[in-house]
């Protein structure tokens, strides 16, 4: 079955998932990022203690999807939505019209949790549980979304600013979102959840990921991306400086590296259900090691595209791959859990990797010594999951 035939047999399950994660564009770093300037003036902070609060209440939302994110396996998938929807807008209006900094710091706490952390769970958690035979393709359909709001929201924001304040495009922004998300609220394809609320004091079944070697296995592995690309998107100016590159490239790589991940999105889906999660696990950070290699070897211009548009290729397969190989693993029953908990770990590691790479830089390293970093990081994380990938157990299930 090709996408055709899935957008018109599910187009209502894909529709909800799909808006999922095209909302989840108001709680993106880049979309922030298009109105640090003004946020950070209506908070009374500096750019240094914009991004330390920024750290700080993304790593808050991190521990709260962590806990929360596991309901939607008991949680009516319609009511989840409704929950973190209301929690999106509140946050809005904290942050665009509460007179006091603290209770719009607040406001952005919710904005990042319900907006990155919440809205892309659910899209996932729904394409990853209610497809089974195409679910390597539903989920780098939904994961669309994403890509949608990363290529087509900046250019629409920075012309509207010229007539709106930022604010208003804001509330404009909330009020489209709010009419589509209301109309699929009424008449959306909503499943139901796979499982019962456990009572209190009650153990949860199901995996215990923390607990369970193979997730500590896999987890550098599905790290990997979520942490280098953060350093290159935080530290484009010493890498394109250390490299011999221009600001100018990267920006125009920037785009290239949105456009390459619409093919890794649509192939990598097509490829998880042709070939398996697991063969697709072992060989989908191709296209970005060997970036890392040419950037390092050759550098320039050609390094900030090759590192761009690998980088593009491999974040668009990873989606379908993470979640498909989860399911494969630990079955769909409980696969919030599993997203949550991976979903929290992601949110820590894109935390923290700003600081450190920044301490190194700090040190006096160069560019290309963290580069090297990132390949060694790669190729370890690469090797030790091998230990689960290569199991005949896991390949043969």
């Amino acid at each position: 079955m090709g996408y055709r035939t899935l957008i018109r047999d599910h187009r209502g399950l894909l529709s909800i998932a799909f808006l999922a994660m095209f909302t989840s564009s108001l709680g993106q770093s880049y979309f922030i990022g298009l109105f640090q300037a003004p946020i950070s003036a209506r908070l009374g902070l500096s750019a240094g203690q914009f991004g330390t609060a920024y750290a700080v209440v993304t790593l808050i939302a991190g521990f709260i999807v962590l806990r929360v994110g596991p309901s939607i396996d008991w949680v009516p998938p319609r009511r989840f939505a409704l929950a973190i929807l209301g929690g999106l807008l509140t946050g809005m209006a904290l942050l665009t019209l509460s007179p006091w900094w603290w209770t719009a710091l607040l406001g952005l706490g919710m904005v990042r949790l319900c907006g990155q952390g919440m809205m892309p769970h659910l899209g996932n958690t729904l394409a990853g549980r209610e497809f089974t035979n195409m679910r390597g393709r539903a989920l780098g359909l939904v994961s669309m979304g994403i890509m949608l709001g990363e290529i087509t929201l900046p250019p629409v924001m920075a012309a509207l600013l010229v007539w709106l304040g930022w604010r208003e495009l804001w509330w404009l922004f909330a009020l489209t979102l709010g009419v589509l998300w209301v109309l699929l609220l009424l008449r959306g394809a909503w499943p139901k959840a796979p499982g019962t609320r456990p009572k209190p004091g009650q153990r949860r079944d199901g995996p215990r990921p923390f607990r369970d070697k193979r997730f500590w296995q896999l987890l550098p592995l599905l790290m990997i991306l979520p942490i280098t690309m953060t350093g290159l998107f935080i530290y484009q100016a010493r890498m394109t400086e250390d490299l011999g590159s221009s600001l100018g490239v990267y920006a125009l790589a920037l785009t290239g590296m949105g456009l390459a991940k619409l093919p890794g999105a649509l192939l990598g889906g097509r490829w998880v259900d042709r070939l398996g999660p697991v063969r697709m696990a072992q060989c989908y950070l191709l296209p970005f090691a060997l970036a890392l290699v040419l950037a390092l070897t050759v550098g320039g211009n050609l390094g900030v595209w090759a590192l761009m548009l690998g980088g593009g290729l491999a974040i668009g397969s990873q989606e379908s791959i993470a979640t498909s190989l989860l399911v494969k693993l630990w079955g769909a029953e409980h696969l919030g859990t599993l997203r949550a908990t991976l979903s929290a770990c992601m949110v820590f590691a894109t935390g923290l990797a700003p600081a450190l790479l920044g301490i190194a830089l700090d040190l006096g390293a160069d560019f290309t010594l963290i580069l090297t970093g990132m390949l060694v990081l790669l190729v370890t994380g690469w090797g030790l999951a091998q230990g689960v990938l290569a199991s005949p157990k896991v390949r043969g299930v």
